[in-house]
């Protein structure tokens, strides 16, 4: 991999350099919603911001929005249980350190899980808008890694006519079928659009496991919305409805076929080492089993601007259910509802001596119940928080400075619930940013910032006292953890030529009271199921991204993009390390050296591209207990095509893993899932999906 790495960045090095006065104003002046109130650009943020178009997310077939966005941005990385399940990491970071939001909305649904995916419909985004680095500023809590800001497709057309949109998509490796409908309608000042979508998949494969029994999902998510544009603003009134029933793997095998196995009843009577074969007919089925999760979200939400006031108000309940008694099916083993009120008021100042300034207030009054469940994590709970902020920004000639200054509040309580005892505590935090872009050039940026970010420890983190059966972890949280505060610095540096487009970002993060996950090998609580305990200590990550996109006006038809990404995560917890020596030297959950190359020829309507995706060997690992062990390097090797026919007919094929690669992603929590401490074939846990063949249509009306 390191050679074709070299080899490609000799090839981008040699092109020309040589300047034209035709800009690519697409980079330059790229509209940014997120992070601020007032529209902001590209040139002007000093924060590392991508986006990722409608256009994009389409020629990227994937099974999730996750997995597109973890293509496209590099930094960001994703850990995954099984094909339908991927939660963002920033740079790292990620739980409820990556703050995702619905058009703007925080996204609340038990995201602390492992098994907790992202319950978004991917068929109804039209952008995609990704922070790296602190953003507590404007958003508070839970926002130290960075935001993802996923906005939903609101198509424009003739006034008075009916226009939709079809998607149909097939997958081969898993049969994942996929549809969605899309209607709008404009009318003078209104606006309204509706989408229904649905998908679903049997368990995948791949060449070390076969099919892999527990990864089979059912999707249908619906969304519609309503917005009025008058001379004094609008409002906007938007709805959505998420339902997914989703299959929960364990691992369990047969010792000598390594053939999976299945759980047919419990406690005493349950050998996880001597469980019956799965039958064939049932690694091949779109039927849910018994045990499975299913999780709904309900969203209503107004956003609202008059004039210079901006407010932002949703409510949302997201119901989580996980059955994993296979003698009682229709009993959950968990049984979560969670309601949430969101609010979100921002109002832009008068602009003084060119000062632009806003200033804002946001936060959320969120309870948390178990019903007829079974296992009980986390506690039934209250919290409410609440923080302001002030924001501005100001250009000196070629030099636009911006920053400002947060404040946060939250408070949660719990009284006596089952093995937990009452709780109440507040966490208050103070945080801000400050930065600068220097235009060099019209071409080229150099861009710095430091910010000072917040995290109040989640639920599960001091709370947690039980078996979540979904991810088959017992959690042991920490009632006395403070939270978490960062110090981050990024540096970079942008230069957009006549030939091609460079970007250099470089970061370095200092987290007090970092949360962490460690395996504890010698305490079994509940049989069958890793026991997992919070710690708290120092931590620092540094690294940064490069890219090099080669664009050659003499072969117009031709684009290369090449990116790299690397990140290093050390434990500063000194009794630890003192302890468990190199084991416990790194953190948790640090992606490996990521570098991607595509190469894409793009003619009038139609375009083909050749990917490598190249993954260095993870030797950076926490080992203490086995909590994560080293992963082997790989390259996945993808091609792709897509075309327009006819101006209403967009067909997009694509095979991911050409060579049928066996890998396992350090990231990818399945490769744990094992109960045998040798097997016969010398491999341990789940791999990652083997090749897939994807084919999609959409059609314009």
């Amino acid at each position: 991999m390191l050679r074709f790495l070299t080899a490609v960045l000799i090839l981008c090095s040699t092109a020309s350099f040589a300047q034209t006065d035709s800009l690519q104003t697409t980079h330059l002046n790229e509209v940014i919603v997120t992070g601020v109130t007032r529209a902001t650009t590209v040139r002007k943020n000093p924060v590392p911001i991508s986006v990722i178009t409608k256009k994009e997310m389409t020629t990227h077939l994937n099974t999730n929005l996750i997995d597109a966005i973890t293509k496209s941005i590099p930094g960001v990385s994703a850990v995954t249980t099984g094909p339908n399940i991927s939660k963002p990491f920033i740079r790292g970071l990620g739980y409820n350190r990556v703050l995702t939001l619905y058009d703007g909305v925080r996204q609340e649904g038990q995201q602390w899980g492992d098994e907790h995916g992202i319950e978004v419909d991917q068929y109804g985004i039209g952008r995609v808008e990704v922070v790296k680095g602190p953003a507590s500023l404007t958003y508070g809590s839970d926002a130290i890694a960075g935001v993802i800001n996923m906005i939903p497709d609101l198509p424009t057309g003739e006034d008075g006519r009916l226009k939709g949109n079809f998607i149909s998509e097939y997958q081969t490796n898993n049969g994942m079928i996929g549809s969605s409908l899309g209607l709008s309608y404009h009318k003078n000042d209104w606006h309204y659009v509706f989408r229904l979508s649905g998908k679903m998949a049997h368990n995948y494969r791949n060449a070390a496991d076969g099919y892999v029994y527990g990864t089979a999902f059912r999707e249908l998510n619906g969304t519609a919305m309503a917005r009025v544009d008058k001379k004094w603003g609008y409002s906007l009134l938007a709805t959505t409805l998420y339902n997914n029933l989703q299959e929960i793997p364990d691992g369990s095998r047969d010792s000598l076929t390594r053939k999976f196995t299945m759980q047919v009843t419990e406690g005493e009577d349950d050998d996880i080492k001597n469980r019956p074969i799965v039958p064939d007919h049932l690694l091949k089925t779109y039927t849910i089993n018994d045990l499975h999760q299913h999780i709904r979200h309900y969203r209503l939400y107004n956003r609202t601007k008059i004039g210079n006031f901006f407010s932002n108000i949703a409510l949302q309940q997201s119901v989580r259910q996980e059955y994993n008694h296979p003698l009682t099916p229709k009993q959950p083993g968990l049984d979560l509802i969670l309601n949430t009120l969101n609010y979100d008021f921002r109002y832009n100042l008068p602009t003084i001596h060119g000062i632009e300034m806003t200033a804002g207030a946001n936060g959320m009054y969120q309870t948390n119940r178990s019903q007829n469940a079974t296992d009980f994590p986390i506690p039934d709970y209250n919290l409410f928080d609440i923080g302001g902020f002030y924001f501005l920004r100001k250009s000196f000639g070629p030099v636009d400075v911006s920053g400002g200054i947060r404040y946060d509040h939250r408070h949660i309580h719990w009284d006596d619930f089952r093995q937990f005892t009452a709780f109440a505590h507040s966490y208050d935090g103070i945080s801000g940013s400050v930065g600068a872009t220097y235009n060099l050039s019209e071409r080229l940026l150099l861009k710095a910032n430091i910010a000072r970010g917040y995290r109040a420890p989640n639920i599960t983190e001091i709370g947690s006292n039980g078996l979540d059966p979904g991810a088959h972890i017992v959690y042991l949280g920490n009632r006395s953890f403070n939270p978490e505060f960062n110090l981050q610095e990024d540096i970079g540096f942008l230069a957009y030529l006549g030939d091609l487009d460079i970007s250099v970002e470089l970061f370095n993060n200092n987290i007090t009271n970092y949360i962490y996950q460690a395996r504890l090998n010698d305490v079994v609580i509940v049989p069958g199921n890793a026991t997992y305990q919070y710690q708290q200590s120092k931590a620092r990550l540094y690294g940064g991204e490069f890219s090099l996109n080669l664009h050659p006006r003499a072969i117009n038809w031709l684009k290369i993009n090449n990116s790299l990404a690397y990140i290093v995560g050390l434990n500063q917890n000194a009794a630890s390390i003192r302890e468990h020596g190199d084991q416990a030297k790194y953190l948790p959950f640090i992606p490996p050296l990521h570098a991607r190359s595509e190469w894409k020829a793009v003619f009038p309507n139609m375009y083909g591209k050749i990917e490598v995706d190249g993954y260095a060997r993870q030797n950076h690992f926490y080992g203490v207990d086995h909590t994560e062990t080293a992963t082997d390097g790989y390259v996945l090797l993808n091609l792709g095509a897509g075309g327009t026919v006819a101006k209403k007919f967009d067909l997009f094929f694509q095979v991911d893993n050409v060579l049928n690669t066996v890998y396992q992603a350090n990231m990818n929590r399945l490769k744990y899932f094992e109960y045998f401490a040798a097997s016969p074939n010398g491999r341990s846990g789940i791999y990652n999906i083997g090749r897939n063949c994807s084919l999609k249509v959409s059609v314009q009306f």
